[in-house]
């Protein structure tokens, strides 16, 4: 970039955004140009999972988005544990199974050659960045050693994001324990609440064109919800039995409270530019607003209803419905199912409860998965 001119890189912008900026001046380049897509996918080290989180392509997307246990791909494994870039120049979808899982979709779209670099900070890794081209033979020295200051920027614009996320998700735990969080939401619920959501945020990203980033941050943010249960009374928050209309007026607020903890977790700890932090604040204000208008705390309808609470709404009271609590025994999950059909359009946004209800077989698989016995 010439000095004075203006960056070609919008800090402001999400990260997939910054990621096509990038890629469009990288292919100014001479030598550059035949470099069609450039993915990042990142790696969850709870769950040993590897999931696309941002891709910027000449043309359409050529696959689905990635989600696999890092174990399930040797390659990836090696490139994990030693760091050493992975060259292939020759595509040709192999029938190796590493090559039909990472591979096979891209050489039957056309693509020759792939070049893959982890991304790792004191010895925590982070995710994986991918360059790919349909020219055979592409990723020569000469090429690699020209990307290597525009992959530095992007694994610095990686770690930077993901970091921010973190602090997040580190303070939330941290007022959790100091607020003694408890009731009957486990961390299994939990679990069980961000998979749903990622489940419906899939479908939707796909119908409605949002980013695989869009998906990871509702799937992140899903499970601080009720962050602002922890302002409720014991009293009232552990109640055995059901709540009367008083202690259920008290029992409400906890979303305003919320939004405020936010607000204040934002501001207080440094994290004005934590990625999407939008996605956050709508989880935790819109969750309890219904499609008819009949929901709270502010009685929105429709699509006024940001998407992401939407999308809570269903996951949240479907695992509400199929969990045991004090005063009730878990519904099945065609109970559960039917109820979010008879209220589709009411309660819950429709297409919601479509997709969500379109992959049942997903559904049992998370709850057995985060069963709150195991």
């Amino acid at each position: 970039m010439v000095a004075g001119e203006d960056p070609w890189i919008d800090l402001d912008s999400d990260l997939e955004g910054r990621l096509r900026a990038l890629h469009g001046e990288i292919r100014r380049w001479p030598g550059l140009e035949r470099l069609d897509r450039i993915a990042v996918a990142v790696f969850d080290s709870r769950e040993d999972v590897v999931r696309t989180f941002a891709q910027s392509n000449v043309g359409p997307p050529p696959l689905e988005r990635l989600t696999g246990r890092l174990s399930e791909y040797p390659a990836l494994q090696a490139l994990a544990r030693t760091g050493r870039p992975w060259v292939d120049n020759a595509m040709r979808g192999s029938e190796s199974r590493e090559m039909s899982e990472l591979g096979q979709g891209l050489a039957r779209r056309g693509f020759r050659s792939r070049y893959a670099v982890r991304v790792q900070r004191q010895g925590a890794l982070y995710g994986f960045i991918f360059f790919n081209s349909r020219h055979p033979g592409f990723f020569t020295d000469g090429v690699v050693e020209a990307l290597i200051p525009y992959r530095r920027l992007i694994d610095a614009l990686v770690v930077s994001e993901l970091t921010s996320l973190r602090a997040m998700l580190a303070a939330v735990n941290t007022a959790r324990q100091v607020s003694h969080y408890r009731d009957e939401e486990t961390g299994a619920h939990l679990d069980r609440v961000s998979h749903y959501s990622r489940v419906i945020a899939l479908s939707m990203a796909s119908r409605h064109g949002l980013t695989d980033e869009y998906v990871e941050y509702v799937r992140q943010y899903a499970p601080l919800h009720d962050l602002g249960k922890v302002a409720i009374p014991d009293s009232i928050l552990l109640k055995p039995g059901r709540l009367n209309a008083e202690e259920m007026a008290v029992m409400r607020t906890h979303v305003t409270h919320g939004v405020s903890i936010v607000d204040a977790m934002v501001r207080d700890h440094g994290l004005s530019a934590l990625p999407h932090v939008d996605i956050l604040r709508n989880v935790v204000a819109y969750h309890h607003e219904a499609y008819d208008g009949s929901g709270y705390p502010y009685g929105l309808s429709g699509v006024a209803i940001p998407l992401e609470g939407r999308i809570l709404a269903v996951a949240d009271v479907f695992d509400a419905l199929t969990s045991r609590r004090p005063y009730k025994e878990p519904w099945t999950i065609e109970a559960a199912a039917a109820l979010l059909q008879e209220q589709r359009g009411t309660k819950f946004d429709p297409e919601c409860v479509d997709v969500f209800l379109a992959d049942l077989a997903a559904v049992a698989a998370i709850r057995h998965r985060f069963s709150d016995d195991g």
